[in-house]
């Protein structure tokens, strides 16, 4: 008997779009993305359309703020917003999956007060927004469990340290 192998996932790409140059400070922020979506794919176990699409765009506070402000009614910058393009039932279909964004100086400040390297720290943003684009939340205790284990286990497999530990994280993402 012949043994067949499971068909490799098919992993988004992102399409990285940098409107604040405070992003220049991590020039390999389009492959960190890359990565942090395929670990996050292989670990939630997704089904995607090949070559389905993510937008992750890196903007700056004062951006951020506004973003926050017009979609989710809080007049403050935060460190990751995400914003679905479809429904999960319809991911193996869609291609496009939905926008990430994430806010420069919130998230080094936040990898600086938590002892973590500014990579690091968005790979998990990453990681975390386009768990939401799947259809995760963290609106109850047992949703936010189940998410962020899904994000350890998927920056595990990059070799990121846990972001909930208590020696390397303050807690619970913000968005």
């Amino acid at each position: 008997m012949t043994r067949r192998s499971a068909a490799a996932p098919a992993i988004p790409v992102p399409d990285v779009e940098a409107e604040s140059p405070l992003w220049d400070r991590l020039p390999d922020a389009e492959s960190l993305a890359a990565r942090a979506l395929e670990a996050a794919t292989r670990t939630a176990g997704a089904r995607l359309a090949a070559g389905a699409q993510v937008s992750v765009m890196l903007t700056d506070d004062a951006r951020m703020r506004e973003i926050n402000r017009q979609w989710r009614g809080q007049d403050k910058p935060t460190n990751v917003l995400s914003f679905p393009a479809v429904q999960p039932g319809a991911l193996t279909s869609a291609p496009f999956l939905g926008d990430i964004a994430i806010a420069f100086e919130t998230v080094a400040r936040e990898a600086e007060e938590e002892g973590k390297s500014l990579a690091d720290h968005y790979t998990h943003l990453v990681v975390h927004g386009f768990l939401h684009l799947l259809g995760h939340d963290h609106e109850t205790e047992a949703e936010a469990e189940a998410m962020e284990e899904l994000e350890r286990r998927a920056l595990a497999s990059l070799g990121i340290a846990d972001p909930y530990a208590e020696e390397t994280g303050s807690g619970r993402l913000a968005s």
